[in-house]
């Protein structure tokens, strides 16, 4: 488990050197108080671990930048990946107070060694795209955030997930996964989302795809206060969700997911352990009523014996 004494953990993401596992994430300060708080004094963090329990925790990478930026605000969710020559790519969420709300965009730092980050001068490398999406509006954020970046498995370019609203649907169900292709990481198309809105989920945050014993599957995580009264009644208050998926652009059918956790987990990740066995690590969020902020051990997931959804041990399925 990985808990700071000092700060709030919450989202996270992981990249591997070969010899150790690097996980960065989003923390605040706990002499905040107030939790809630948290979101907008953050700084990016990082751990290293040869084992995914046992942590040491290093210096932070990544702040928000002075102003004016696209993130001059927040520097929130991200990936990491390595790119064709060595260097590591972080994409991550930069945000701006516009006045309506947060304008929400996605930037990109490079490393040589996964612990020294310089901004890339490309950022904001995309952005939301009124063809597709729901624009920023008064009281209300824009939604394009917790990029998760691949490489395409035919060897075409890459990838980037987003987590984002579509322009049409019912207004609480319009959560959707946004989508950008990229032929060299710096310069994104962004393209129409993999899923459909009106499936009962405000947004579809912290979203990742893997191959987990042959099967592609996309997870991401909405809170019981952020689904439709019919999803929630169909399927349980759950926070973590999966579903199966054709391959790992989809299609994803988001009216069938199903829920892995209760509110007491949130922002799953999946992550091969040194066994080579699929694990998910998640961060606690709600306990006895309170905000706890550590990142959990690795929890075992296998598939249901239906298929139809991952089963994470030690979490009840929210049904």
């Amino acid at each position: 488990m990985l808990r700071l004494p000092d700060s709030w953990i919450w989202d996270f993401w992981f990249a591997e050197d070969g010899r150790a596992y690097h996980v960065f994430f989003l923390k605040a300060p706990r002499r905040l108080g107030d939790p809630e708080l948290r979101h907008f004094n953050v700084a990016i963090g990082h751990a290293s671990s040869e084992d995914l329990v046992h942590w040491t925790a290093t210096a932070d990478v990544l702040a928000p930048s002075a102003s004016p930026a696209f993130d001059d605000m927040v520097t929130w969710t991200g990936s990491v990946v390595r790119g064709p020559d060595g260097t590591w790519f972080m994409f991550y969420t930069g945000g701006t107070n516009t006045g309506p709300g947060i304008k929400q965009r996605i930037g990109v730092a490079t490393s040589a060694d996964l612990y020294t980050w310089h901004r890339h001068p490309a950022s904001p490398v995309a952005e939301c795209d009124p063809r597709w999406y729901e624009l920023l509006g008064p009281g209300r954020d824009e939604a394009w955030r917790d990029p998760w970046v691949f490489a395409d498995p035919g060897g075409d370019g890459w990838h980037m997930l987003v987590t984002a609203r579509s322009r049409s649907g019912a207004a609480g169900q319009r959560g959707v996964l946004g989508h950008a292709r990229s032929a060299d990481l710096v310069h994104w198309r962004v393209e129409p989302p993999l899923t459909r809105p009106d499936t009962g989920f405000w947004h579809l945050e912290i979203p990742q795809v893997q191959v987990v014993a042959g099967r592609p599957v996309l997870i991401f995580s909405c809170l019981p206060g952020q689904l439709s009264q019919q999803r929630r009644d169909a399927s349980g208050p759950g926070a973590i969700w999966c579903v199966p998926g054709h391959s790992v652009l989809g299609p994803f059918d988001t009216a069938r997911a199903a829920p892995l956790t209760g509110e007491d987990l949130y922002g799953g990740r999946l992550v091969r352990d040194r066994a080579g066995q699929w694990v998910m690590l998640a961060f606690r969020n709600l306990e006895a009523g309170g905000f706890v902020g550590e990142i959990s051990d690795p929890m075992p997931v296998s598939w249901a014996a239906d298929g139809s959804a991952l089963v994470a041990a030690g979490c009840e399925r929210s049904r």
